[in-house]
């Protein structure tokens, strides 16, 4: 059924191929995730100079690094000789460079090639043209943002546009002073779902009085269906009983110095198109990164933030990280189950949006848009 035959309540959604089609994730990796910015790295993991990760962003490996000034630097994960790959682990440290393991090409921590056998015999050789691909950098938020694209977008336009678009106002966010925080736990989840049904499934509550109890009890108007990011600016209320944002509602930790009267006994959650959910409440941080493996598999990063002195004394932060664990869970769980039916001949067509979930279509198009 086409978008005018339904129903006035009712939007349509995507197609069921947009979640499993390889054809159209391979367009995605080439025309949103390696053309945007991608949140990479919580630069505090990036503790000194040769401290490394390598992230996949599309098609590419990269790999991102400190430079002997602090610097963070990021490369395509290449050699410029024959094209073996540099780093193959997550994570590590290496002293003084970065060498291929192959024919041993050595590169500074400034993508610079300063060594490679019988180099010096080659006269004609002109080493700085065969450093490193440089990626554009960006840091904001405590977190590495990483542009494979020639130009990038205007970060401003884009990432900071979509937290403005979300809060009302850019100001809104820096209360909470995410750059400043430590991270409390990270747990790291392989979902088996496009990256879209996770975007999807966080953008609405429709869903949060069927699948999230724990969550409802902390945020009673969430289990009338109508997600925070429905509104602009709109925190959702703790409720009257709820000292804390906490598993079972009990007190919380310190608040955060810059959080506001008004933002005060409220979450709010934010999308940055097209990878990162970023979730505040009174005192702490849940910063949600998303990295596409195929197009029905997704990593989905989860770091807990908090006030340096609350994690450096060893406080019990168990039950705030317990209640958005299980949401997550309970989430993906969900996204899990619609990605089993996404090449069925009943939704080749696609499902439809009630209203509260109308926004979706914003989400939808912008995906359609760019990848044509």
């Amino acid at each position: 059924m086409s978008e005018s035959q339904l129903p006035e309540s009712l939007r349509e959604t995507l197609g069921g191929h947009y979640y499993t089609d390889p054809g159209i994730f391979r367009l995605e990796q080439a025309t949103i995730f390696e053309a945007g910015w991608f949140c990479a790295v919580l630069s505090a993991d990036l503790t000194g100079p040769g401290k490394f990760e390598t992230v996949q962003i599309g098609r590419e490996s990269v790999l991102v690094t400190r430079n002997r000034r602090g610097e963070i630097k990021a490369y395509l994960n290449v050699c410029r000789h024959r094209g073996a790959r540099l780093c193959t682990e997550e994570s590590g440290e290496v002293r003084r460079s970065f060498q291929c393991p192959y024919h041993a090409w050595t590169y500074s921590f400034d993508g610079e090639l300063i060594a490679a056998p019988n180099l010096n015999a080659m006269d004609d050789v002109d080493r700085t043209q065969y450093g490193l691909h440089e990626v554009h950098v960006r840091e904001w938020l405590g977190y590495v943002w990483l542009c494979l694209a020639e130009e990038p977008p205007s970060f401003d336009d884009t990432v900071i546009g979509d937290v403005t678009n979300r809060l009302g106002t850019p100001d809104a966010i820096v209360g909470y002073q995410v750059a400043d925080l430590k991270l409390g736990r990270r747990i790291e989840y392989d979902v088996k779902a496009n990256w879209k049904q996770i975007v999807e499934n966080f953008m609405e509550c429709y869903h949060c009085a069927t699948i999230h109890p724990e969550l409802t009890e902390v945020l009673p108007e969430f289990a009338d269906g109508l997600a925070a990011q429905y509104f602009v600016g709109h925190g959702a209320e703790f409720g009257e009983d709820v000292e804390g944002f906490t598993v079972d509602g009990s007190a919380g930790l310190a608040k955060l110095p810059g959080v506001n009267e008004e933002q005060d006994r409220r979450y709010y959650a934010i999308t940055v198109r097209p990878l990162v959910f970023i979730n505040l409440v009174p005192d702490h941080v849940v910063f949600h990164r998303m990295f596409p493996l195929a197009a029905d598999r997704t990593l989905v990063r989860c770091d807990w933030l908090y006030l340096p002195e609350v994690v450096d004394s060893g406080a019990d932060i168990d039950r705030s990280v317990e209640l958005f664990h299980r949401v997550n869970q309970q989430d993906f769980d969900a996204c899990e189950r619609c990605q089993l039916a996404m090449d069925s001949r009943s939704y080749a067509s696609g499902g439809v949006l009630v209203p509260s979930e109308h926004h979706i279509t914003e989400f939808h198009d912008w995906v359609r848009e760019r990848t044509g």
